[in-house]
């Protein structure tokens, strides 16, 4: 303890630039966005316990930067304007690129994955711009449709682009879909807040 009370602020600067870098390491653009604003939050105190002035400056510029686009990317969170659902035919070579450019990430994740377009009957990509952000695939069975693949790319894994797809029942009421079944095992936070019930090791989602 008397070690850290005479150089907290040499771990102060270190700790802050560590978790600078680190920021920059972040595939999920939101928690790059969190963490480089929290390092530069500590280097502006790391900063100013030097009079090192220009450094602060920088540093608060970066914090209000990134306090802007934090902002923008949690009021874009569950807006649907900022994400488009696209449905293609399971068959698409677009999808098949995606699946293909993604799949050793999608594999970490669904390690049981594998596309046969044979047997998946709806397939919808979420867009944002121009950038395809999500992939969720169904197999019907009467009214009732199973959920094949519901994969974030890296970069919105902080989101749930699935979601617009569940909201969206027109998607899947026009085709008699009174009832959407998730593979067992799947994390629940996400579909507990869109009205999926858990029932055994899967979730359910009923559509009006």
């Amino acid at each position: 303890m008397t070690w850290l009370a005479d150089h907290w602020l040499d771990v102060l600067g270190w700790g802050g630039s560590a978790l600078l870098v680190y920021s920059l390491l972040q595939a999920s653009v939101l928690r790059l966005r969190v963490l480089n604003a929290i390092a530069c939050v500590l280097l502006i105190v790391f900063n100013a316990m030097l009079s090192v002035w220009p450094m602060v400056g920088m540093n608060t510029v970066l914090v209000l930067v990134n306090a802007w686009f934090i902002a923008q990317l949690l009021r874009e969170r569950h807006d649907e304007s900022a994400f488009e659902v696209l449905e293609v035919n399971p068959t698409d070579e677009y999808l098949r690129h995606t699946l293909r450019v993604h799949g050793a990430d999608i594999l970490r994740f669904n390690p049981h994955f594998v596309h046969d377009a044979s047997s998946t009957h709806d397939a919808f990509l979420v867009q944002r711009g121009d950038e395809t952000v999500g992939v969720v695939l169904l197999r019907e069975d009467g009214e009732t449709a199973d959920v094949l693949l519901d994969y974030v790319t890296p970069r919105y894994r902080d989101f749930s682009p699935g979601e617009f797809v569940w909201r969206r029942s027109g998607l899947l009421g026009g085709r008699g879909i009174r009832r959407v079944v998730t593979p067992p095992g799947m994390v629940g936070a996400y579909y507990d807040r869109l009205g999926f019930r858990r029932e055994g090791e899967s979730y359910v989602l009923e559509l009006a």
